[in-house]
This record gives C-alpha cells, sequence and structure tokens, in this order.
C-alpha cells in the first residue's frame, strides 16, 4: 500500500501534472496582481471621480458607533464595509471577463488544431491518426456496399 502510493505520486509528478498545476498557481498569483493594480490604480479612479470624490475602499454603513473616552475606543465601531465588496466585485467583472477571453482564443486555437484539412497549423499525432481511421473506414464501408449490390 505504501509503495503504491509513492509509485502513484511518483507517476503524477513525472507525467507534470504537478508541474503544470505550480505553474498555474505561479502565472495565477502573478495575474491577480495586475488584476489588483488594474482596478485600484485604472478603473478605481474614474469611478471615484464619477462619484464625485467618494473613496468606495473606505465605503461602509455604520451599525453602531465608536464611543471613545480619554482617547482610547471603550466600544469599537460596528460597520458593514461595502465598499470593499464592491471592489472584489470589480475584481471579479475582470478577471472572469479576461479569463473567458484567454478560453475563447485557446478553443479557437485548439480548433484550428484539430481540423485535419487546415495546413496552416499542425495537427496533432492522434488527430491525424482518427482522421486517417475514419478515412479508412469510410472506404470500407463503400467497398461492402458495392459488393453487397452486386449480390
Amino acid at each position: 500500500m505504501k509503495f503504491k502510493l509513492l509509485q502513484d505520486f511518483k507517476d503524477f509528478a513525472v507525467k507534470g501534472n504537478m508541474i503544470d498545476i505550480a505553474i498555474g498557481v505561479i502565472i495565477g498569483t502573478a495575474f491577480n496582481k495586475v488584476v489588483n493594480v488594474l482596478v485600484k490604480e485604472v478603473l478605481m479612479p474614474p469611478l471615484t471621480y464619477m462619484t464625485d470624490g467618494v473613496n468606495w475602499e473606505n465605503r461602509k454603513y455604520v451599525i453602531r458607533e465608536a464611543i471613545i473616552t480619554e482617547g482610547k475606543p471603550k466600544i469599537e465601531e460596528v460597520a458593514i464595509g461595502y465598499g470593499k465588496l464592491i471592489e472584489a466585485g470589480v475584481d471579479f467583472l475582470v478577471i472572469s471577463f479576461t479569463v473567458f477571453l484567454v478560453v475563447r482564443v485557446m478553443n479557437s486555437m485548439k480548433k484550428k488544431a484539430e481540423d485535419p484539412k487546415n495546413k496552416t497549423v499542425s495537427t496533432p499525432k492522434n488527430i491525424e491518426l482518427m482522421n486517417k481511421t475514419n478515412e479508412l473506414l469510410e472506404k470500407q464501408n463503400e467497398y461492402l456496399q458495392k459488393a453487397l449490390e452486386r449480390k
């Protein structure tokens, strides 16, 4: 059991799955930084300008004011910070739209690569073999059909 688990992990790591996951995490982290800058430095300032200088990050609905005695807060403020929720929503929209565009481009490239008639892009070997097998089966069916018609 123990050796099977180690062997399975070795197979997983050697096949490249672990490396693919690590690369995805690294790229995702870097992409997150880009989106944060895009939202905070590019999208939110015009939104703040259009809403007469409202800083969305600090927007909140105060449920209970803080009570301060002798310069120290005796009771903390209780507030719902909806401004950060708005920023997170904008982050989500930017990320989801960007991922949609990337997947759309990847799907169009995949369709071109899988089309055996498209000679501008090299077709993967498994698709070429499936296409040749399909052509051979069609020829075989034609021969069988002609043989049945002769009888």
